[in-house]
């Protein structure tokens, strides 16, 4: 016998949120993972000892889970409005905590995290004040920036120099000036296509 596809009384039977999904987890399991390893880059105190190494690694395998929650989204129809808005803010306080650290223990310059996360809190800060009329997906740029950032970020977490020596610091410093750059310009490139699409609009 067929079941029908409606209570008897005709009324519609309530969905599942689609919010509720793996992708939108793993995303919220990032968010969660940056208080923990900022945690362990401060008690390490620049010692680079095991904490700082533990640090390092929760940080790579947080930022890379990005690809997988958008590969698993992609692959089986499960994108959604809420995931395009907190995976951008789950690379944002992965990063961006990241930076401040890095400031606390004088390993990169105040200014450097400043301008990054006046960018990043700016456009973040639009997101949510649009996210009712529109929801901002990232740009190509966006997502290279992104990319350029994780990588800085990871050299510069990793003490690689007790491994390498001390040149690996010039190293570290070409791949944030790059990282940096790209934060620029992405944001701008932001800022010019969101005016278009509200002319558009």
């Amino acid at each position: 016998m067929a079941i029908p596809a409606t209570p008897p009384n005709g009324s519609a039977r309530p969905a599942r949120s689609a919010n509720l999904n793996l992708p939108n987890a793993i995303t919220i399991v990032r968010i969660l993972a940056a208080p923990v390893f900022i945690w362990m880059l401060l008690a390490d105190n620049g010692e680079d000892g095991g904490l700082r190494w533990a640090a390092a690694i929760l940080f790579i395998v947080a930022i890379a889970t990005d690809w997988v929650d958008g590969a698993i989204a992609r692959k089986h129809g499960l994108i959604t409005d809420l995931g395009k808005l907190l995976d951008p803010i789950a690379d944002k306080v992965l990063t961006g905590g990241a930076l401040v650290a890095l400031s606390i223990l004088g390993e990169l310059p105040w200014w450097v995290t400043i301008l990054v996360l006046v960018r990043e809190i700016g456009i973040t800060v639009h997101r949510m004040i649009v996210a009712t009329d529109h929801v901002v997906a990232a740009a190509w740029m966006g997502k290279l920036k992104t990319v350029a950032q994780s990588i800085a970020i990871s050299f510069a977490l990793v003490p690689l120099n007790t491994i390498f020596g001390d040149w690996i610091f010039w190293v570290n410093g070409v791949l944030m000036t790059i990282a940096v750059l790209l934060t620029v310009a992405s944001g701008i490139d932001y800022v010019i296509t969101e005016l278009k699409a509200r002319r558009a609009r």
